[in-house]
């Protein structure tokens, strides 16, 4: 069966985390993507660990499911190059400071108008912010999500994960989607695409995603709690003001388990659950709200239960009354973990220096459908001839003197 995006081009001339990801989303719906890097030393992902023997691991997970060519952007030829690559192409992903595709020559102005250009930057492409550089914690910290993170009493803690990258890379591919979708309706016959024989003549758009700005969008009530009730918002822990039982609770072999019971009928199975059904007829107890007020109570009495057993016997007993639980898992625990296994979560990768590689799978999937392997990253200018030669229409000769002057 056809995977949804098959026939679309993108050009991905991104570099470490969020455009580059915007363009791994569409590839894993079946677009092709193509990868355009600096023929010395190429994308910087490929440079940092973890390694196995010089190569980095972030970038087998990062570089995968696309094509790679080399390309200086900052060359007349250069430019020229990329203008014919992106001539053939629906979508073009970068995430350069705002201004710097323009000094180029290869903005969106001086291109096609029914491209789709994903635009990421730290600040956005206006506002008086808009120049500064930026990376994932910037956003995360002017999002607003770093000043709710952590213990009350502590510094601010970063998320585990690049999460500003990760979330501004998912709403420009859902931007970009949109933009694909308004420029070929009315198409007939399906398709879609440059590469697909559609004959739509819309416009395309051009996306401004900035990374502080997905964070802004997921901080809930935060900003209309500040704007009618002057509540400025601040971290919580692992608890909230408004719930309990609710928190990270310590377990006998060293692990934690989320146990979420603020609601009523949550609690009584809770509570069942932990053979404390006392706890039921305990007046501090009865209500969320008096839950809430006595949240320190009814959390360590909760964790004193868990602190006597393992994380899988507070998950038996708590799954057994269906209470929400969750051990705080490894990558270790994923490995092993039997429903990851049925849903095939995780899928070997076959990478060219590495051989098979486990990691996630594509997500979402389609019901119904057998979830895609991605091609493995690919190495340096792996496709040079593939796509200057085949695509573009250069000569073996002019490929090779565009390599002589390290513009290739």
């Amino acid at each position: 069966m056809a995977r949804p995006l098959e026939g679309l081009r993108v050009i991905d001339v991104g570099t470490r985390i969020g455009a580059p990801f915007c363009a791994g989303l569409l590839g894993e719906w079946g677009a092709e993507v193509v990868k355009v890097e600096q023929p010395r030393g190429g994308d910087f992902m490929r440079t940092i660990g973890p390694f196995v023997d010089g190569y980095s691991l972030f970038w087998a997970v990062e570089g995968r499911g696309r094509k790679s060519v080399t390309c200086d952007l900052r060359t007349p030829e250069g430019q020229d190059l990329f203008r014919r690559l992106v001539s053939t192409a629906d979508v073009v992903c970068e995430n350069f400071r705002p201004g710097t595709m323009e000094e180029w020559g290869l903005g969106p102005g001086a291109l096609d108008p029914r491209l789709v250009f994903v635009r990421i930057s730290a600040f956005g492409q206006d506002g008086p912010y808009s120049a500064r550089p930026g990376l994932d914690r910037l956003g995360v910290a002017y999002g607003g999500l770093l000043h709710l993170t952590g213990e009350a009493d502590r510094p601010p803690v970063r998320p585990g994960v690049t999460v500003a990258d990760y979330l501004t890379g998912v709403f420009a591919a859902e931007a970009a989607l949109a933009a694909l979708y308004r420029r070929d309706a009315g198409r007939d016959g399906g398709g879609g695409g440059r590469t697909g024989g559609g004959s739509g003549a819309g416009t395309g758009a051009v996306i401004d995603a900035s990374l502080y700005g997905s964070v802004l969008r997921i901080l809930e009530w935060t900003i209309p709690a500040y704007d009618r009730l002057g509540t400025v918002r601040s971290r919580e822990g692992n608890r909230l003001s408004n719930s309990a039982p609710l928190d990270n609770y310590p377990t006998a072999d060293g692990n934690y388990v989320c146990v979420v019971a603020g609601g009523d009928a949550n609690f009584g199975r809770l509570c069942r659950a932990m053979g404390r059904l006392d706890l039921l007829e305990d007046p501090r107890f009865t209500t969320l709200a008096d839950r809430a007020r006595n949240g320190d109570t009814i959390n360590a009495l909760v964790a004193q239960w868990t602190s006597t057993q393992s994380a899988a016997e507070v998950e038996k007993a708590c799954v057994a009354h269906d209470v929400p639980v969750a051990t705080a898992y490894s990558a270790r625990d994923i490995a092993l973990d039997p429903h990851f296994e049925a849903r095939h979560d995780l899928v070997a990768v076959d990478d060219p220096v590495l051989g098979p590689i486990r990691q996630q799978s594509p997500y979402p999937r389609l019901v119904g459908e057998s979830t895609p392997v991605p091609s493995g990253a690919p190495s340096l200018g792996a496709h040079n001839r593939e796509v200057w030669c085949d695509l573009v229409g250069l000569s073996s000769s002019e490929l090779e003197d565009l390599q002589a002057k390290g513009i290739v």
